[in-house]
């Protein structure tokens, strides 16, 4: 199934400045796709929502990636791992965009919790690989596996970006090319 933008809501789950220090990114340009997956969705119409893990002991937001959000973008916070487990956040899945697109942090936590609550609610939830991190790269990977296995789609940056313009003639393409070219 491919991913359509009116269709799709991205999530960036807890890119906190304390965990991200911790990370081992599973590619150098980690942050930059978020960046960029970002930027998408907000060119395209796509709802982005914005997640801070316990802020008061993880810290706000990481500046480069806070500084860029429009005030529209949503953030909110949260104490439990999936953001299906707060009852504000909850409500935010249920406006019919069905195809959920995950990045952050941590993979084999918050991501991975959060994936397997929206599949429980019937929603189809994408996590996108290198737009995910984790302190230790095997957790990363075992949880990628484990949500594969039980149905969770797991994709890249460029494939999300590109199902969502669906044509070169969209007239957003040249720019984002441009800027997965510039990853």
């Amino acid at each position: 199934m491919l991913i359509e933008a009116p269709r799709s809501r991205l999530v960036v789950i807890d890119l906190q400045t304390r965990l991200y220090a911790a990370m081992t990114p599973p590619q150098p340009n980690f942050l930059a796709r978020i960046q960029l997956l970002t930027r998408a969705a907000l060119t395209l119409n796509v709802p982005v929502l914005v997640t801070r893990q316990y802020p008061r002991g993880l810290g706000p937001l990481v500046p480069e990636f806070a500084d860029e959000l429009p005030e529209s973008c949503a953030v909110h916070d949260k104490m439990s791992f999936s953001c299906c487990a707060d009852d504000d956040l909850a409500k935010v899945f249920t406006d019919g965009r069905d195809q959920v697109l995950l990045a952050g942090i941590e993979t084999h936590v918050c991501v991975l919790q959060t994936a397997f609550d929206l599949l429980a609610r019937g929603q189809t939830p994408y996590v996108i690989a290198d737009a995910c991190a984790s302190r230790a790269p095997a957790d990363r990977m075992q949880a990628l596996e484990r949500m594969r296995a039980e149905g969770v789609r797991v994709v890249s940056t460029e494939s999300v970006v590109f199902e969502w313009l669906r044509d070169a003639n969209h007239p957003a393409f040249r720019d984002l090319a441009r800027a997965i070219r510039d990853l």
